[in-house]
């Protein structure tokens, strides 16, 4: 009998429950959910990054002569491959399952390379043989090639960028991401048999896109992975040496180079403003 009375009294609770349900006030949950599938990414964050660049130049180096007559030309590309490295700081907007905001990161760079030219007859005087044609052409030896070594190198770099995602779960991020891109390269070129070198620098403004995904590790910490493209423009720069030109006066050297960037990275952030998760 009190077996048939339980079962009863079981069966009853489990009917009434949805009706006791619907009639309480809105907002007012029934069961409590489940933990940690809602996520905060809206707030400032600090963080920092590491990981790995190809850079390249697009260069075309000149050789002249006193006179601005043109001895020889090379144009070629250079690989600035190296460690990247550094921090960034942002804000975060969420918006449900779209999130938007802004990341400003400076970056210190390994990134190097170097290519050599050799500038053949055309550039140093040749020596005269004592003899002068009928027409008045001065016969010459033909002078010695000019060997030639530009080195270029990423000091450092930064980004102003937005960004925007959606939300692919509650704790990852897929984004794209896009911006201002500023840095400073240093060129150095060595000319001559006996290398005179010079060097100078250049502060660029530029662009960058990129893509990335970022999760949620616990707490305030969220980790990431992030390709951006860079283009930091065309610098150039030229130079005086004291070697015998070809036609007059001494050899000038300048030079003209497009500078790009591909990153990989990876970082973590710390994002302020209490707990990232809530519940």
């Amino acid at each position: 009998m009190k077996k048939i009375t339980l079962r009863a009294v079981v069966f009853a609770a489990i009917g009434v429950a949805p009706a006791l349900a619907a009639d309480l006030p809105p907002g007012v949950y029934t069961k409590a959910p489940p933990i940690g599938t809602i996520y905060d990414w809206s707030g400032f964050y600090i963080g920092g990054n590491i990981g790995y660049g190809w850079g390249q130049s697009h260069d075309t180096s000149t050789i002249t002569n006193t006179a601005g007559m043109t001895l020889f030309t090379n144009t070629d590309k250079t690989s600035m491959n190296g460690v990247v490295g550094g921090g960034q700081i942002g804000y975060n907007w969420q918006m449900q399952r779209m999130v938007v905001g802004l990341e400003a990161d400076i970056q210190g760079t390994d990134e190097k390379g170097s290519r050599s030219f050799t500038c053949p007859t055309t550039c140093s005087p040749g020596t005269f043989l004592g003899i002068v044609l009928p027409n008045g052409t001065l016969l010459l030896t033909p002078g010695p090639a000019v060997p030639a070594t530009m080195s270029q190198k990423i000091d450092w770099f930064g980004t102003v960028r937005a960004r925007a995602g959606a939300l692919v779960d509650p704790k990852v991020l897929v984004y794209a991401t896009g911006g201002l891109a500023y840095g400073e390269v240093k060129a150095s070129e060595a000319i001559g048999v006996v290398p005179a070198a010079f060097s100078s620098t250049s502060t660029n403004i530029g662009w960058t896109v990129g893509v990335g995904v970022e999760g949620a590790l616990g707490g305030n910490w969220t980790a990431k992975l992030e390709y951006l493209y860079v283009d930091l423009g065309k610098v150039s720069g030229n130079y005086l040496t004291s070697f015998a030109a070809f036609g007059s006066g001494f050899l000038n050297g300048s030079y003209s180079s497009r500078i790009t960037d591909n990153v990989l990275r990876i970082g973590v952030n710390y994002k302020f403003g209490g707990s990232a998760a809530r519940y």
